[in-house]
């Protein structure tokens, strides 16, 4: 028997108080803490475990006879929200997985029924949010397709790469290269768009460890482009400054080097949750297929990118403090020259008067 989950994440750009959430979300939709069952609870950490909400059955088509999918969010305290629509065959189906999981290859057609469930949290959570604001084109969508046997899928490449046709050895291999297993009965395969997972039991956990590790590299690309557009803003200003007289160059120069410093604190604090957001501590082939995980969607290369633009910023912030410094010790010496005429205007005054 095969199953299929499809994920989106967004971005809601503010924090959640988890604790308020889940007494305030309706009972029906069993709001509670997400966890991992087939691990002890020390061998994976969670600072703030992400709060699980199940969300109802939602038609892929509105208004249609269509194939329907139950749907469940799991709301981070950093400010991401991830849908997972999961669907899981009735017993006399006579479709096989591949050509199920074909015919939603890159999550054609899912726009509507995501935006549905979208609108439909937001509903729930209004009571306790006031607002709930997010950029429905931003996100990072994911597929996970979940076998018991391999004998269900001989060939899994077709499946992963969305697309059923000759490929060449070394596109297979490159499919292929991202396969773990813990016992000869299971394995997974990770993609960048795509995971196939093959267990007797129950895949729950590590379809989790996949969702967080696409949760920090969504954190990551939404913070990577905060930060270029307060770049762009810097720039903006300090040639804006750099038009004023002198003295309102100094005031103009204060305001972008306090705002831009309370970024870089924000932005710092909130990379360190990223990162601390799970941390597998005993399980080997847990950590193994979440570090995989990390790597196959490239993660590190957005954080380099992130923490060179915050150095950016901080050389910035040292180039125009030093300015304001330098202007203000000007300015020091000049009341020092006006006092030093004073004193001696004063005194020739004295002797003469």
């Amino acid at each position: 028997m095969f199953s299929l989950y499809f994920y989106r994440i967004y971005e809601t750009g503010r924090e959640f108080d988890l604790d308020r959430l889940e007494k305030e979300l309706p009972d029906e939709h069993m709001p509670s803490r997400a966890r991992f069952y087939r691990v002890r609870t020390k061998s994976i950490q969670m600072e703030t475990p992400p709060l699980l909400v199940k969300l109802g059955v939602f038609p892929l088509r509105e208004n249609q006879d269509s194939i329907s999918f139950t749907a469940q969010a799991k709301i981070f305290d950093i400010g991401a929200i991830s849908i997972c629509l999961s669907y899981e065959p009735s017993p006399d189906w006579i479709g096989d997985l591949e050509t199920t999981g074909l015919a939603f290859a890159g999550q054609a057609g899912f726009d509507s029924i995501f935006d549905r469930t979208v609108q439909y949290l937001q509903t729930l959570m209004q009571p306790g949010l006031d607002r709930c604001a997010l950029d429905p084109g931003f996100y990072e969508d994911y597929t996970i397709y979940c076998i018991t046997d391999s004998e269900e899928l001989p060939d899994p490449v077709p499946l992963l790469m969305g697309e059923k046709m000759d490929l060449s050895e070394q596109m297979r291999d490159q499919v292929l290269k991202n396969r773990l297993s813990y016992s000869p009965a299971d394995f997974a395969i990770v993609t960048w768009d795509t995971a196939l997972l093959c267990d007797p039991e129950d895949t729950g956990d590590l379809r989790d460890l996949i969702e967080f590790a696409n949760v920090q590299l969504l954190e990551l690309r939404y913070y990577d482009n905060l930060v270029n557009r307060q770049m762009e803003k810097m720039y903006d200003d300090i040639e804006v400054a750099s038009t004023k007289s002198s003295y309102s160059k100094v005031r103009y120069y204060r305001e972008i080097i306090g705002t831009r410093m309370q970024l870089i604190a924000d932005i710092t604090e909130v990379r360190e949750k990223i990162e601390n957001l799970i941390k597998i501590t005993e399980d080997i082939y847990y950590a193994r297929v979440y570090q995989t995980t990390l790597r196959v969607l490239r993660s590190d290369q957005w954080t380099e990118s992130l923490n060179r633009k915050l150095q950016v910023i901080q050389q910035n912030y040292a180039l125009l403090s030093s300015e304001v410094n330098l202007r203000h010790s000007y300015f020091l010496e000049w009341i020092i020259i006006v006092l030093i005429a004073l004193e001696f205007g004063f005194a020739i005054l004295d002797k003469f008067f």
